[in-house]
């Protein structure tokens, strides 16, 4: 074999190892932990669980398994940032998955792979800025989700405000349908939090600026998102290349500051059903402690 040839199956078997590594780490369940100053002085701890981008299709029972497993870790309250579904007859896996979690005090927005069935992308899409809704795409079930999520005690966030309590302490929490595919709708909630509550937190399901910039604005102590997968493949050394929204690659998850809010963006926890790779960014769910700001 000459050189050529030699470099060109040298090439083959890294990008066969590459892939397989990739398809590997899909299933590398992972959890994160992080401390963000959030609370007001001379508070004890409040541990929230963020949950992201589940994607679960029929089957996966390791994903489940891991997922219903961080009970064990006693959150105080839990926070799920969108798209759960990946397939039509998943919403009976996801309240399975989900109902060992249902005690703990909750709320939810939907992304927009709770709305629509996926469909095949070419990943380069990717690299020309944010996706948009592909058409043809065929709904989901997504009023099932609700129902089964709210009847496990979680607020629907779904461009609504609310109050959640949780370890005692009163948490003035807004959100906003899914601004990837538009459904946000920021004025119906818009407004200074509380300032008497003991958290302000504020949530999305797609980190875009159009909304993070307002709620800093009106206070928000937290603002919480997903969708991003964390850039789902990562450069080691350099990080994420694409963010599918407007929010830059630097903070395509963990924790960052936005207009003197503490921004937390969950790499999440699955992949497209046609894509089932991520690379140097393993699935996560995390577990942030709010401390005393002072």
């Amino acid at each position: 074999m000459n050189t050529s040839g030699r470099l060109f199956a040298s090439a083959v078997v890294a990008g066969l190892g590459a892939l397989a590594y990739a398809r590997w780490e899909s299933e590398r369940f992972t959890l994160r932990r992080a401390t963000v100053a959030a609370l007001p002085t001379q508070q004890p701890d409040l541990r929230v669980l963020h949950l992201s981008d589940l994607h679960l299709v029929p089957g996966q029972p390791k994903k489940k398994a891991w997922v219903s497993s961080l009970r064990e870790l006693q959150p105080d309250a839990v926070i799920a940032t969108g798209d759960f579904l990946s397939h039509e007859d998943a919403i009976p896996e996801v309240i399975d998955t989900l109902e060992p979690l249902f005690d703990i005090p909750g709320a939810f927005v939907l992304g927009s792979n709770d709305y629509y069935a996926p469909k095949p992308i070419n990943p380069a899409r990717y690299l020309q800025g944010p996706s948009g809704l592909q058409p043809n795409r065929p709904m989901l079930p997504w009023q099932d989700l609700v129902a089964g999520l709210t009847a496990g005690g979680w607020l629907d966030l779904t461009n609504t405000k609310s109050r959640l309590k949780a370890d005692g302490r009163e948490i003035d929490i807004r959100g906003v349908d899914d601004p990837h595919i538009s459904r946000d709708n920021y004025d119906d909630v818009a407004g200074p939090f509380d300032p008497g509550a003991d958290l302000a937190l504020a949530v999305a399901h797609a980190p875009y600026l159009r909304v993070l910039n307002p709620m800093a604005a009106d206070g928000a102590n937290l603002i919480m998102a997903g969708h991003t997968h964390g850039g789902q493949l990562r450069v080691p050394g350099y990080g994420a290349l694409v963010t599918n929204c407007d929010l830059d690659t630097k903070r395509a998850r963990g924790l960052s500051e936005h207009g003197g809010s503490a921004l937390h963006v969950s790499a999440g926890l699955g992949t497209s059903p046609y894509a089932p790779f991520r690379f140097a960014c393993p699935p996560e769910a995390t577990l942030l402690t709010l401390t005393s700001a002072v």
